[in-house]
């Protein structure tokens, strides 16, 4: 602010400020007396305090208070600076007084200071005005004692809003399959620049070589670009002309859960729950955060491959799965987002992951991503050193016969090539790892084929901060169903602010 309290420097032309006046009248800075008296609000008389009487006290302890809101630039707003600057308290004189001018304005329920977020609000209470606390990184154990990057109410925290995606979607983490290499893509001249030798070291020496990656990127991002409106219309023809061979493995069913899985369920959502008596009833693996845990009986695998199969057999459209798999189902294009993987996120894995996963958003998981990969001999046999789009990201597989194919794991956000240190897992039919955002990839299967079930789980209260795949303050664009897991900030997701002289 400026020394004449209007939060300007001064300069010509302008406007001089009101004085701040205190109740009894009292004309500070050189300010003149309130023409119609000390107490009388009126319109066109001077600042009046609201939260003190004496000099010096100007809202000290209870944040900012216009009487009027007459100033240019103020209207009265509290949480907003106006121009009736504060001035530290030397001594606290009328104690008394002021602790009940603060419990008379917490009474009317105003927008407080940040430090007091826990006050009553005239606001009308909406979980998503809960603003998440800082991320911490993933290698940590825990998230900080009392913290919780979540809001309050995050459940629900993106109830009645769009999910969007990053823009970085278009061009960044483009999968080059004949050269095993994630790539950033705006040009010829910067793809040669950025990743030449990378090329080079993986084959790629000639132009032609060259030329032919250039087609495959272009293909892949042009393809990204048409994903919403392709999705659409797949999901569409599919709930029109698909027949289903068991319609009852689209809606969850308890009776489809592992018993012991639901049996972690309960002590996870019971008020004694805790870290430690979650882990001895599933299994961990090393210190990377990977868990192992019983989630589906064996005959509902048998009768959900036998219906993935049936899906696969017919003439209907088929998207990829994602940018590496090209063999498996997108699981919203097949109708069971709604009625299935929602409320399995919701009401079973949540809990879980709450107390997993705190610092990685495991408390507010809102959206996701599933489907279905599939590996064969004569088609995809194995999956490259890869991190997922992804929070917390649960990998189950469903059988069928298979040998090999394990997947390994190595640390927190490193180089996908080559990966550093990891661990290999077998996969165990019917039972799911749990894991957050480590590098990993899947060894090639021997002989058989395997059918797992993945689901990317996402919490916006993380992402919406740092975008995940580029590292940047997402950049938001349209997306179809749950996008990306980006959710747009509301400018009315801050605390809003009241006009007092309407309550005087």
């Amino acid at each position: 602010m400026g020394r004449d309290g209007t939060g300007r420097d001064g300069g010509a032309g302008a406007a001089p400020a009101r004085a701040c006046t205190t109740a009894n009248g009292g004309a500070r800075n050189g300010g003149a007396r309130p023409s119609g008296g000390a107490r009388g609000p009126g319109r066109g008389r001077a600042w009046r305090c609201l939260s003190g009487t004496r000099r010096g006290s100007h809202g000290a302890d209870t944040g900012w208070r216009c009487g009027l809101g007459l100033a240019k630039g103020c209207g009265g707003a509290v949480g907003k600076r106006h121009r009736c600057r504060p001035r530290p308290r030397r001594r606290r004189r009328n104690y008394k007084k002021r602790s009940k001018n603060r419990a008379r304005f917490a009474s009317r329920r105003f927008s407080p200071r940040p430090e007091f977020v826990d006050a009553p609000s005239l606001t009308p209470a909406r979980p998503e005005a809960a603003l998440p606390a800082p991320r911490r990184s993933p290698l940590t154990a825990g998230p900080a004692p009392g913290v919780c990057p979540c809001p309050s109410s995050a459940g629900n925290m993106s109830a009645g809003r769009p999910f969007l995606a990053c823009a970085c979607f278009f061009s960044d983490n483009v999968f080059v399959g004949r050269y095993g290499l994630h790539v950033r893509y705006r040009d010829e001249g910067q793809l040669r620049r950025d990743y030449g030798r990378a090329l080079r070291e993986r084959g790629c020496r000639s132009e032609e070589d060259f030329r032919a990656a250039v087609r495959e990127i272009e293909a892949e991002v042009q393809r990204r670009k048409q994903l919403i409106h392709q999705s659409v219309e797949r999901k569409a023809i599919i709930s029109k002309c698909y027949k289903r061979k068991h319609p009852e493995v689209y809606i969850l069913q308890d009776s489809f859960l592992a018993p012991d899985f639901l049996e972690i369920v309960r002590y996870c959502t019971s008020p004694d729950a805790h870290l430690h008596g979650l882990l001895r009833s599933i299994k961990s693996f090393s210190d990377k955060r990977i868990y192992r845990l019983p989630v589906f009986t064996e005959e509902f695998c048998q009768a959900f491959v036998d219906e993935l199969e049936n899906f696969e057999q017919s003439d209907m459209p088929k998207g990829r799965p994602n940018t590496m798999n090209n063999y498996g189902v997108l699981l919203n294009e097949l109708g069971m987002d709604e009625t299935f993987i929602t409320p399995l996120r919701e009401k079973y894995l949540q809990p879980i992951t709450a107390l997993l996963y705190p610092d990685m958003g495991g408390a507010c998981l809102d959206s996701h991503k599933a489907f279905v990969v599939k590996y064969s001999l004569h088609e995809d046999l194995d999956l490259s050193s890869h991190y997922d789009n992804a929070e917390v990201t649960l990998n189950v597989s469903l059988g069928k016969d298979f040998t090999e194919g394990n997947l390994y794991f190595g640390d927190f956000s490193q180089d996908p090539t080559p990966v550093p240190k990891y661990i290999e897992i077998e996969h165990v039919g019917a039972q799911g790892l749990l894991h957050g955002g480590q590098i990993h990839g899947a060894l090639p299967i021997a002989s058989g084929e395997r059918w797992n079930l993945i689901i990317w789980m996402r919490s916006s209260a993380i992402r919406n901060q740092l975008c995940p795949m580029c590292n940047k303050k997402p950049e938001l664009v349209e997306a179809e169903g749950f996008g990306d897991g980006f959710t747009e900030t509301l400018e009315d997701d801050a605390p809003e602010t009241v006009n007092l002289c309407s309550l005087w």
